[in-house]
């Protein structure tokens, strides 16, 4: 059987063919594409399944919004996408849409040991609720349950929820951001926009001055990026005290998932940003964060804690929802 499989983000879109096999899925042929330089998803997919020259038996996509009757209006990209109108472009009866969440965390099935790295080693509990906390272009998280045989992923949008301010620099941060956006969700600020926007408080409240050379790399690239790197390398205190804030409200909000869900079989921190500031993760700063959390701390203290390695994670989970779908 062959498997098209999506991972459709505001930055990028994935796709893949897939054999799906007794050993797992095989790829047949795999494409990535700027999500912005496209007028839609259909465009992608028409495109690569001419340049693959393969016909898939079933698809499936993860996309990066809410899936409602088949249907995603995806919040940071100027498309509508129906399942219905993906399923006519490639002849099949039914295309399936799933949260990009959703797809990651069915992914984290097909990975391997070399594929995370461990944060807390914590008590796994291996029917346990495990929970996805994802900061990238956006910040997403999902949870999946124990059905009797393996876990079963359910999408959310827990990433929208109200951001909560734990101390004072924080809750100047929310009256900085409330100002600029109106309501502020963990999304406005656990994200490659929301890094950019705490930089931006940090200046504009003058808790740092501005270095030139950070403001001419911020001017000729990816901003966040100037960040996260200026950060890692310690050259610029302003942005290492933004990543520093950015770190602690993760630590926070990937506990506070921990909670919501009880996921006693562990959290999972995927997205594009952990990879790439993984010695900030390891240090004292983000577990701190993750564990405080009063009466329960204790609880929280046995829930593993795991940085998603492998950046086709929900491209393989797309693969596999499709693979045991019974459409």
């Amino acid at each position: 059987m062959v498997i098209l499989a999506g991972d459709v983000g505001g930055t990028s879109t994935r796709l893949a063919y897939f054999e799906s096999a007794a050993t797992g899925l095989v790829v047949l042929a795999e494409g990535r594409y700027q999500s912005q330089e496209h007028s839609s998803l259909s465009d992608i997919v028409r495109r690569f399944a001419a340049q693959s020259r393969l016909d898939a038996d079933r698809a499936c996509f993860g996309i990066a919004g809410p899936v409602i009757d088949g249907r995603v209006r995806t919040p940071n990209l100027p498309w509508n996408i129906d399942g219905s109108e993906l399923a006519q472009a490639l002849g099949l009866g039914q295309v399936r849409l799933i949260n990009d969440l959703e797809a990651n965390t069915y992914g984290i099935a097909e990975l391997k040991a070399q594929d995370l790295l461990t944060l807390n080693p914590g008590v796994a509990d291996p029917t346990g609720t495990i929970a996805v906390v994802s900061a990238g272009t956006g910040l997403g998280e999902s949870l999946a349950y124990w059905d009797g045989s393996s876990h079963r992923p359910l999408p959310s949008e827990a990433g929208h929820a109200d951001f909560a301010a734990r101390n004072e620099i924080e809750a100047d941060l929310l009256l900085y951001l409330q100002a600029k956006h109106g309501r502020v969700s963990y999304e406005r600020v656990l994200s490659g926009p929301g890094l950019l926007d705490i930089y931006r408080f940090l200046r504009d409240r003058h808790y740092f001055q501005e270095d030139e050379a950070i403001i001419a790399a911020m001017n000729a690239g990816d901003a966040p990026a100037v960040i996260t790197r200026a950060a890692m390398d310690g050259s610029c205190p302003m942005c290492s005290k933004a990543l520093d804030i950015f770190i602690t409200v993760y630590g926070a909000e990937a506990g506070n998932a921990a909670l919501r869900f009880l996921a006693t079989g562990g959290v999972y921190l995927g997205g594009g940003i952990a990879p790439k500031i993984l010695d900030k993760l390891r240090g004292a700063s983000f577990i701190v964060a993750f564990t405080a959390k009063g009466r329960l701390s204790s609880l929280v203290q046995t829930i593993p804690v795991h940085v998603i390695l492998n950046e086709r994670t929900a491209l393989l989970g797309a693969g596999r929802a499709a693979s045991i779908s019974s459409s």
